[in-house]
Formats: structure tokens, sequence, C-alpha cells
């Protein structure tokens, strides 16, 4: 079993380099990250880094996966499931501030979002075009982690989970790549659909 893994300073220096200095080791801010809405107990990561584009999101996980660091990813801390609790230290990765809605499109009723989007403020922006995100799971929680966790909710039923809400996406492996998954369209021939 793996055990959990404590940053040096130096690899801590390496990576507040990668995100101008928004990394923490300060315990309110640990405590905050190493918890959710689960029922499971609180566990703090080693450091919680903040990230404010994808490209930091790769640099930190190309770092992390040649030191062999953890990584959890953080959005809201809603999750029920025990999602974010980093169970082997490491580096809680903070999206919240990836929170810009990047497009509306209503005509398509489709829009793109950065992952620490939260689903009230997405409604909030897009109610002005007649449109409402239909995906509830209860909690305030971001697109990024309801994407991950394939959230479904009171309005499923009717309109589908987020497997059925998500057409395209930009994600990062654990490597540090940077992929594209799906298309812009409903429905395509084009092979396999990995979002």
């Amino acid at each position: 079993m793996r055990t959990r893994e404590e940053l040096t300073s130096d690899q801590l220096a390496a990576l507040g380099a990668l995100v101008n200095g928004r990394i923490s080791t300060n315990d309110s801010v640990l405590d905050l990250h190493g918890r959710d809405e689960s029922a499971f107990p609180p566990v703090k990561p080693s450091a919680v880094i903040t990230a404010h584009t994808t490209q930091e999101v790769s640099d930190v996980l190309k770092y992390c996966n040649t030191q062999d660091i953890p990584v959890v990813a953080f959005g809201a801390g809603t999750s029920l499931e025990g999602h974010v609790l980093p169970l082997f230290g490491g580096i809680s990765l903070d999206l919240s501030a990836m929170d810009k809605i990047l497009e509306i499109n209503p005509d398509d009723l489709t829009v793109r979002v950065q992952a620490g989007v939260k689903r009230m403020a997405l409604n909030k922006k897009i109610s002005s075009d007649g449109l409402f995100f239909s995906v509830d799971p209860g909690a305030d929680a971001t697109i990024g982690g309801m994407t991950s966790t394939g959230a479904a909710g009171t309005t499923t039923v009717r309109y589908g989970s987020m497997r059925e809400n998500v057409l395209k996406l930009t994600a990062v492996l654990a490597d540090g790549t940077i992929i594209q998954t799906g298309r812009e369209t409903r429905k395509l021939s084009a092979g396999y659909d990995l979002t």
C-alpha cells in the first residue's frame, strides 16, 4: 500500500514557480481542501495549488508525475463520495479559479465553460437568454466536478445526466498531456466518443 507523501521544500518551490506562487501549506487552507460533504474523515493534503489555466494544470501534473507526487482535483468540495480527499497526501489541485464562462450559444443551446464554473453561476448567467443548465445534483458543484463524477439529480429522467449534457472536453491527463474529446455537434459517426 502506498504511504503518505510529504513534499520537500525543493518540490514546493518548483511547484510554486509553475503557478506564480499560488501554492499554500497554511493549515486552514489544507483543512478546507481535506474535506467534502461525505461521511469520511478529513484528510489534509500536503499542499494546495490554485491553477488559473489549462496550461498550469498541465505543468503541475507533468511535474508531479515525474516526482511521483499524488494529485487530487478540487472544485467546490461538494462530493458525497470522498472524491476530493487526498488519502496519500501530495497536492490538492484547486480548479475553482478556473471559473470563466467562455462562450454562450443560445441558438445551439450550448455553452463553453472552464472546470471551476459553479452550477448556479452558470444558470444565473444563461437565464437572460431563456436557457438553464438542467443537471441538478442538489449542490452548487462545479461543472468540472459534475463532469468527473457523471453527476445526476432530480432532472435526470427528463434531461439526462452529465454524460448526455457534455459534448466536448479539454482534459489534462496525469502525465500533463492536454487532450480534446468529443465535438460541438450532437451526433456524428467519427469513431468512439471519449467524452
